[in-house]
């Protein structure tokens, strides 16, 4: 996939609707669509068709910075709905139908900047947990609107939450004291990161904190997990111009980035990470050498993420399973949305 992306890629378009940073990006396919969200600093929550390379809907009831956007799965499979989730300055979780252009629900609780949200990969998605700048992590149920459990060991505000992506082995549930109840989310765990420089690992069932992880020496912008045999495997992005990834033991590529969100690439193998420095580097994580591919953009990278996209045909041709590319999508701090490909 690099190979491939570092030969041929280029600049395929650009959406240009927002007046102030964007800070995040998500994707996902409903009713056959593919759609994008995204969240700005213009206080707004926008999705776009990317079938047809337009906007489609822009919520503008949040009152501060929107710092996260996620597609709701849950919402799709269990009600029907075209559902986009955003976190915000303002202290409030939001869910919007984009379908039908209305905010579906809030969730209050937090009491300073909601940074970060993600949906368990669990229940179809039911649990979401965010990170804020009060120094908190929430589980909530989505469908009540509850918080099922505080995390509150950090010392310093939050600025990223992830769930791992897949169960892992590794816990020992043994005598176990269930403080959540069960949610289906047993070997499954949550990581975050901090202005405290910390990362930190939760058991989901349990709440109970599972380790530490020191060494960055400023913020904790990113963290990711792996997936199949990197599942315990944790990248981070950090102010320290660190890229990292953690495990029973760790090391670091260094490397000259600020404000840093990582993805892996199109293989678990590939780390991409972006910066405030206009560029985008790539890693091969087998080796703790220096970045296989640079590339140098226009503006501060804010957010990314690979995105698969469906070929277009033409309506005589059919469409084989392999007619999906990879796409580069990422969120400036001039509110330009570029993709790569």
């Amino acid at each position: 996939m690099l190979d491939t992306f570092r030969l041929s890629s280029k600049l395929l378009k650009t959406f240009t609707e927002y007046t102030d940073c964007v800070n995040s990006i998500d994707c996902s396919t409903f009713d056959g669509c593919q759609f994008i969200c995204s969240g700005s600093n213009d206080n707004t929550v926008r999705v776009w068709d990317v079938d047809n390379d337009k906007q489609i809907q822009s919520f503008n009831e949040h009152s501060s910075n929107v710092n996260c956007v996620k597609f709701s799965s849950y919402h799709y499979h269990n009600h029907h709905q075209n559902v986009t989730c955003s976190s915000s300055h303002d202290n409030t979780i939001r869910f919007w139908d984009f379908k039908h252009n209305k905010q579906l629900q809030i969730l209050n609780g937090h009491t300073w900047n909601v940074c970060s949200i993600e949906f368990s990969p669990f229940n179809g998605g039911r649990y979401l947990c965010s990170g804020s700048w009060d120094k908190t992590i929430r589980l909530w149920d989505v469908e009540t609107s509850n918080t099922l459990y505080v995390f509150n060991r950090h010392e310093d505000g939050i600025e990223c939450v992830d769930i791992s992506p897949l169960q892992s082995n590794n816990n020992n549930n043994g005598n176990k004291s269930n403080n959540i109840g069960v949610i289906g989310g047993n070997g499954y765990t949550i990581c975050s990161g901090s202005h405290d420089k910390t990362i930190r690992i939760w058991n989901i069932e349990t709440a109970k904190q599972l380790n530490v992880f020191k060494g960055h020496e400023h913020y904790v912008r990113s963290v990711k997990y792996g997936s199949n045999e990197l599942i315990n495997t944790i990248l981070s992005g950090s102010d320290d111009k660190s890229v990292r990834l953690w495990d029973n033991s760790i090391w670091s590529t260094n490397s000259s980035v600020q404000w840093t969100r990582n993805d892996f690439g199109g293989n678990s193998n590939v780390i991409c990470s972006g910066s405030i420095d206009k560029t985008i580097r790539f890693w091969d994580i087998r080796s703790n050498k220096n970045e296989l591919y640079v590339m140098k953009v226009d503006e501060g990278v804010l957010c990314l993420k690979f995105i698969k996209l469906k070929k277009k045909v033409n309506n005589n041709e059919q469409r084989s399973n392999g007619d999906s590319y990879i796409n580069l999508f990422y969120g400036s701090n001039n509110g330009l949305i570029r993709v790569w490909g």
